[in-house]
């Protein structure tokens, strides 16, 4: 587990407490709940961004805005990042983005691409996914190799990462060089022990937010067959089972090397461990930080914990050159 301080920041907490869990089960996906929300996201973004070492470059790909977030100091050209931010599938964009994509650009030293995905309920799945591999294909157009690409995302865009991971390897693409996934939303179901064991611990999400915005992403219709190995599955009628919602049931064989990080304390915490063993049975290599006492995200908050984790996450990225 990794070690960190005991932090307290109140005030901040408070904030990005009123971006994820003020609303509870289908009150979170209310058009004024969704308002607020995304009101809330953006006053947040703005007194928590990185305010230097980082210039930003807003543009659209295809209609889709979109920005590149880089390192003032110098850098890698040759590389990049593309970043899938969190909020739910409901909420966030490009300010909120640039939270996580400043810190990026700076504890890794390369650029950093944003962009900003259709959102639920407005647009349910597979809007988002379709979205993502929308970006893969400009950063490809631009000649960057897929090996020269690292994916990130936090949350649902950890989600995101790792079903375009998958999405590229069902089309028989190459794959992106490594991929980092900060608290990943990976298991629909919501099954994992954390979530009943954190759900008066974790104090930026609830478990009704969790059902809502699951409800508000996924359309109503009938689960896709599952994967060869889980054909005698008891659910597999079980629409959240789907490798298309939960890549926690996808065939991981052949995925790119993955960073995972969670806090001890969190709802999803389940979400980031099972996925570590599937990584592993599928002979495929992840390594997980449990951070003590950290709570969903914790990295978006400037705190000596979330300032350790981009320090690892600098590192990690380093060693997969």
């Amino acid at each position: 587990m990794a070690k960190s301080k005991n932090d307290k920041p109140e005030l901040l907490m408070r904030a990005i407490k009123a971006v994820h869990g003020v609303f509870v089960d289908e009150e979170a996906v209310t058009p004024e709940a969704l308002e607020k929300q995304r009101t809330a996201q953006e006053r947040f973004s703005t007194f928590i961004t990185p305010g230097n070492k980082i210039t930003t470059e807003t543009f659209y790909i295809e209609g889709m805005e979109a920005e590149w977030v880089k390192p003032e100091f110098a850098h890698d050209t040759r590389r990049v990042i593309l970043y899938s931010h969190g909020g739910g599938f409901t909420c966030g964009g490009i300010n909120y983005a640039r939270i996580l994509a400043g810190k990026l650009a700076i504890a890794t030293g390369l650029e950093v691409l944003s962009y900003a995905y259709r959102l639920a309920p407005e647009h349910p799945f597979p809007a988002q996914i379709g979205d993502a591999q929308k970006v893969w294909d400009y950063l490809m157009l631009k000649g960057f190799g897929a090996d020269h690409v690292y994916l990130a995302g936090d949350s649902a865009g950890g989600n995101l990462s790792l079903e375009l991971c998958l999405r590229l390897k069902q089309m028989n693409r190459m794959l992106p060089r490594a991929m980092v996934l900060m608290s990943p939303w990976t298991d629909m179901t919501l099954s994992g022990k954390s979530y009943e064991k954190n759900k008066l611990k974790d104090p930026t999400i609830t478990m009704g937010y969790v059902r809502a915005v699951r409800s508000a992403y996924t359309p109503k219709k009938e689960a896709p067959e599952l994967p060869e190995d889980r054909k005698n599955d008891d659910k597999k009628s079980d629409l959240y089972r789907s490798p298309e919602y939960s890549p926690l049931y996808a065939d991981l064989s052949g995925m790119p090397s993955a960073l995972i990080q969670a806090g001890s304390f969190e709802v999803l915490r389940s979400d980031s461990e099972s996925l570590l063993k599937q990584y592993r049975k599928y002979g495929s290599f992840a390594k997980i930080e449990i951070y003590r006492r950290g709570w969903h995200v914790f990295q978006l908050l400037p705190t000596p914990m979330a300032a350790e984790a981009m320090e690892h996450i600098g590192q990690f990225i380093q060693e997969h050159k």
